[in-house]
């Protein structure tokens, strides 16, 4: 828990903006957006909202995205932003420019995590733990990493992405923490990776030759991954492992939306 007398809390920024293309999880819902589509009877968006208002290291809360129009068929998150204890902003053509711009509306003091709203098994513990780990890192950025094997042992069929180092696999939980000025650098270069995604030899020269030949080879540890980025973007870039594998869910595919469907109506 924050200590008020020390240290600020969190602002969230959640991101849940819409990238234009056919999805056919949101054609199935017909509810609009891919935010709004429901789990278990509640907007994921909605439930987003809901862990970040009961963690104790979170204050404000911005939410970017969707459109207002999509939003205004639910009361109680039309509420939020009516009464302002959520703050809205018009979401950009992707997560990074979304993340970059509403980054520019909270001030340079306060440390600022960024979710998505497609994380439906996000809860106030998860939340509370991956910030006051972050914050004790002594890092700018950290991100957060769930073990592959736990996340396998839940969610067995669930299709993951999965960083292959030499001293584990991990999946990504769509948490960031930035937690310095200086930190907020890093959202820029995540745009200038991401417009270069489609261009796998832009993306290794970023990264440099030598880290991606490494990691390729098996040979490049979780450690030696965040210290070769930190040398290139000088800064100091921290990863949080949180053993929970419900941290590691996002909902991607009408495969993932029925997973967690089955896994909360379980006993």
């Amino acid at each position: 828990m924050p200590d008020d007398t020390r240290q600020p809390a969190f602002t969230a920024v959640v991101l849940a903006g819409d990238r234009g293309h056919r999805d056919p999880l949101v054609e199935q819902s017909r509810v609009g957006c891919k935010a709004m589509i429901e789990i278990d009877g509640t907007p994921m968006v909605l439930r987003v909202l809901r862990a970040l208002a009961a963690a104790q290291w979170v204050g404000a809360r911005l939410l970017s995205g969707p459109a207002r129009d999509q939003l205004a068929g639910n009361t109680e998150i039309d509420a939020l932003i009516r009464t302002a204890a959520i703050d809205w902003c018009a979401p950009r053509s992707t997560p990074s420019t979304s993340a970059f711009q509403a980054m520019q509306q909270i001030p340079d003091t306060s440390p600022v995590l960024v979710t998505t709203a497609d994380h439906p098994l996000l809860s106030a513990k998860i939340i509370d733990d991956f910030c006051a780990q972050s914050m004790a890192r002594g890092v700018d950025v950290a991100v957060g990493l769930a073990p592959y094997d736990l996340v396998r042992q839940v969610f067995p069929d669930m299709k993951k992405t999965v960083l292959h180092f030499r001293d584990g696999d991990y999946c990504g939980s769509n948490l960031f923490a930035f937690l310095t000025s200086r930190g907020r650098r890093m959202a820029d270069y995540w745009r200038r990776v991401e417009n270069q995604r489609k261009s796998p030899l832009k993306i290794i020269r970023l990264l440099g030759w030598s880290a991606v030949i490494r990691y390729l080879l098996g040979r490049l540890t979780l450690e030696n991954a965040l210290a070769v980025l930190s040398r290139r973007l000088d800064l100091r870039l921290g990863a949080v492992i949180l053993p929970y594998p419900e941290a590691a869910v996002d909902i991607d595919s009408i495969a993932d939306h029925d997973i967690v469907e089955k896994k909360l109506a379980q006993p």
